[in-house]
């Protein structure tokens, strides 16, 4: 069962999230900048196959070579593990696809 984070617990699992915010009190958010287009959107491809099969989807927009992105789990109304997991996911990857 999916489950809402404490804020003890998120304070932990953000020091630990580089980069990542909280956007108000229920989603966390990052900017991606990549070095163009195209690693870009192989990145958010990549991320894509991963949101499928966590059934967990970002809400995210992009912009040229930049990615904005707010991770939320809807059904908890805030951040969960999912979220945390997404995050560093995203981050992992993204320095491999090619962000300036």
């Amino acid at each position: 069962m999916r489950e809402k984070l404490t804020p003890s617990q998120l304070k932990v699992a953000l020091s630990k999230c580089a980069g990542w915010r909280m956007q108000g009190k229920t989603g966390m958010t990052k900017r991606f900048v990549f070095a163009d287009f195209n690693a870009a959107f192989a990145w958010m491809t990549r991320v894509a196959m991963l949101a499928e099969k966590m059934d967990h989807h970002p809400e995210w927009s992009n912009v040229y070579k930049t990615v904005n992105v707010t991770l939320t789990t809807h059904d908890v109304g805030g951040v969960s593990e999912l979220d945390i997991k997404m995050a560093r996911f995203m981050n992992q990857t993204a320095g491999r696809a090619g962000r300036s």
